[in-house]
């Protein structure tokens, strides 16, 4: 598990985290999304070790994770700006990575990137940006880590590479019970994997919840009645949003105990359609609940 309590990073005096707790469990994806600069790298490079807070803790597993070898074995971190040797191979980084973990698996290693078509023997300063993370992802999952880091996972690989990882990955964790924290300013690109979601803003985890919920729980509905009707005919529901244009219009609701169905069955609409919100749409009610506009966050 890691924890992390009270948080605080500055650069320069100005805080990029401060005061941030959060707790996340074992064997899960944990996408964490925001908008450019609003700390994620900076998070994880903190969880990793990688620096030192100004105050609060991070531990994993009840160890701080600070120069501590032990529990850095079971850790792999791929930063947004990679770094790699430019004499070197994908081969020669598998052998750099078989050096510093233990269980690092060359056999998978081969595996992918035979698949992906990427050769080993090729310096890798040749290879394009997309081709470049894919590397750094197979490194990354062949040292069969208990927890991965991936800031800004997908940049630069097509739709159709991004779609083997998001499988090859949800199938590691499931495998070898892995938890991996993934970054990202876009949540379309985190919402069919992860499990978990946090919005960071502002140096703290605004707001977080696991995704069966935040979709089951919220519903958008399309309402007309034979009569004038307003926003107050509604006081009987948990309305997050009532737009009305013309004689139709959209509720957001929020319905833990689906009860919504029925209230407004009863009221005898003319027109009643449930319809799906996407992740996007849930994260802008939500926040507008908080008191926030959306646009000023991601």
């Amino acid at each position: 598990m890691i924890e992390i309590e009270n948080l605080t990073k500055k650069y320069d005096k100005d805080p990029v985290l401060q005061g941030l707790s959060c707790k996340i469990g074992e064997n899960c994806i944990y996408g964490l999304v925001g908008a450019n600069g609003s700390g994620k790298s900076t998070l994880l490079r903190l969880i990793n070790g990688i620096l030192i807070p100004d105050d609060g803790s991070v531990e994993i597993d009840g160890e701080n994770t600070f120069d501590n070898e032990k529990i850095k074995q079971e850790m792999v971190f791929i930063p947004d700006d990679m770094f790699f040797y430019n004499s070197y191979t994908l081969l020669d980084m598998a052998k750099f990575y078989q050096a510093m973990y233990e269980k690092f698996d060359m056999d998978y290693l081969k595996k992918l990137s035979s698949h992906l078509k990427l050769s080993l023997n090729v310096k890798l300063s040749n290879f394009s940006k997309g081709m470049k993370r894919q590397c750094a992802l197979i490194l990354a999952l062949s040292t069969r880590c208990k927890y991965m880091f991936f800031d800004e996972t997908f940049d630069g690989i097509d739709p159709v590479i991004r779609n083997f990882f998001k499988k090859v990955i949800a199938k590691q964790m499931d495998q070898d019970k892995t938890t991996i924290i993934m970054t990202s300013h876009n949540l379309r690109e985190l919402e069919d994997i992860c499990d978990n979601l946090g919005l960071l803003y502002q140096g703290g985890i605004l707001f977080e919840s696991d995704i069966d919920s935040l979709k089951t729980n919220m519903f958008k509905v399309q309402i007309s009645f034979k009569k004038d009707f307003a926003k107050e005919d509604f006081k009987d529901l948990d309305l997050l949003s009532f737009k009305k244009v013309g004689s139709v219009a959209t509720l957001i609701l929020r319905d833990e105990e689906g009860k919504s169905h029925k209230i407004l069955e009863k009221m005898k609409p003319l027109i009643l359609d449930f319809l799906p919100l996407t992740l996007e749409e849930v994260f802008i009610y939500e926040m507008e609940a908080l008191g926030y506009e959306f646009e000023e966050l991601l």
